[in-house]
């Protein structure tokens, strides 16, 4: 099974920017799965549902949600086993959970931590 871990969140202004990472462990079965398929960032913001914000697929055809659309921006390194997002022009309404999985979500890869990204105003 895939292990994926998120780092990168913190506390920043209205305005600011932060880069998300997303880094995928495992066996050789579960790193070939993982670089094969489409990855998203998703979040969740306190009493909503988990909502997919940004998706990239293996081969880097990027999707976006209208609400981060022109200012997030998602990117991979296969070679890192690594999905990254890049979030600029942040906004208070940009706090949340983030969390990295597939797309479409699957039973069997489980989610990880999160990582807090909190934006003030």
């Amino acid at each position: 099974q895939v292990q994926l871990v998120e780092s990168g969140g913190g506390l920043v202004q209205a305005g600011g920017s932060l880069r998300l990472s997303c880094a995928a462990s495992g066996s050789i079965f579960s790193i070939s799965a993982f670089r094969i398929n489409a990855m998203g960032w998703y979040r969740q913001a306190p009493g909503k549902q988990r909502e997919l914000v940004a998706s990239i697929t293996s081969g880097g055809s990027t999707n976006y949600a209208d609400s981060v659309k022109g200012r997030f921006t998602i990117s991979r390194d296969n070679a890192k086993n690594t999905v990254y997002l890049q979030m600029n022009s942040l906004k208070p309404e940009d706090t949340a959970v983030y969390f990295c999985n597939k797309v479409p979500v699957s039973q069997t890869w489980s989610w990880g931590q999160g990582t807090q990204v909190t934006v003030s105003s």
